[in-house]
Order: structure tokens, then sequence, then C-alpha cells
């Protein structure tokens, strides 16, 4: 009987080392799983700090070049608004030299009207026929305008520059200073008084 037991005992005890042999292997297996997992781990976080690090200097740079970005915009800003103010200052300029060219052409047209009007009177003096004794001043605000030979040549010439037509006060009988009245017309005797 102490045989049967002790070979009972001998199987149980090999079956018992079996079964620790085997969970030796497994815990051998776990080990080397688990020293594969952290080398795995390990090398995971090895690549995520590069990449932290690679991420950050990209972060650095891309600060940095945001902002020479916003330098550069400031300064675009700049050049734009002095440019602009540039060039409403040149259409300003444009405008008044303009309005300079407009005026002395309207100049250089009545100093031809009274030309024309001056070189008629001239040829009737020379003439001698029926020389004129009076000519008639069309005066725009007090200003000569223009020289006619009729009252009606120079009512005429004030409508076309824009006078009311008609209701004409003749110049004598009008008590406003001349230089209130917009036109205005004065008879101008050629020949002296006696």
């Amino acid at each position: 009987m102490i045989q049967i037991i002790t070979t009972r005992r001998l199987r149980d005890q090999e079956t018992e080392m079996g079964r620790l042999r085997a969970a030796l292997v497994s815990m051998t297996e776990a080990r080397d799983a688990v020293r594969r997992a952290e080398g795995m781990a390990s090398d995971a976080v090895m690549r995520a700090e590069y990449n932290v690090e690679k991420l950050t200097a990209q972060l650095d740079a891309a600060q940095v070049a945001q902002a020479e970005t916003d330098v550069q915009y400031a300064g675009l800003h700049a050049v734009i608004r002095q440019v602009t103010a540039e060039r409403d200052d040149a259409r300003a300029e444009a405008a008044a030299a303009l309005a300079e060219v407009e005026e002395a052409r309207a100049q250089v047209l009545l100093d031809a009207e009274d030309r024309v009007a001056l070189r008629a009177l001239l040829r009737i003096a020379k003439k001698g026929a029926d020389p004129l004794s009076t000519v008639f001043a069309l005066f725009e605000s007090g200003r000569l305008h223009s020289v006619h030979l009729s009252r009606d040549d120079a009512h005429a010439a004030a409508e076309a520059r824009g006078a009311a037509p008609g209701g004409w006060v003749p110049g004598t009988e009008c008590s406003v200073p001349m230089e209130d009245v917009a036109w205005r017309v004065e008879p101008l005797p050629l020949s002296p008084r006696k």
C-alpha cells in the first residue's frame, strides 16, 4: 500500500510538476511578451518624443514665419495707405488743373470774342462809313466780359453763357452796384462827349 500511495503521489507530483512546468513556460512566454511589449512601448515613446520635438520645432518656425508675415502685412498696409493718399492728392491736383484749364479756355474764348468785336469796330472806323458812336459792354459780376455792336448782341452773348432770357434792365436805370448783378449791359460811347 505504501507503494501505491507513493506511486500515486509520484504521479500526482509529476502531474503537478508538469502543470508547474507548463505554468513556468507560460509565465516565461508572458514575461517575454511583456518584455517585447515594453520594448515596443519604449520604441513608441521614443518615436512620440521625436515627433513632439519635430512638431515643436515646426510650431516655433511657424510662429516666427507668422510674426514676419504680420510685419510684412503691416508694411503693405502702410504702403497701400500712402499710395491711396498720393492717388487722392494726384486726383485733386488733376481736378484743380482741369478747372484751371477750363477757366483759361473760357477766358481765351472771351478774349477772342472781344478781339472779334474790336476788329469789327476798327473795320468800321477804317472804312469811315457810318462810324459807331456807341458799343455795348457786357459785364459779368462787375467784370468786363465782352464788347458788342448792339444791345441785342450783348444780351444774346449773356444768354448763351447762362443768363436768364428776357427781363433785362438798362444799366443806367439799375440802382444795384455793378458787382452785385450777374449780367449787365452798359453802353459805352466811342466819341468824346461835347
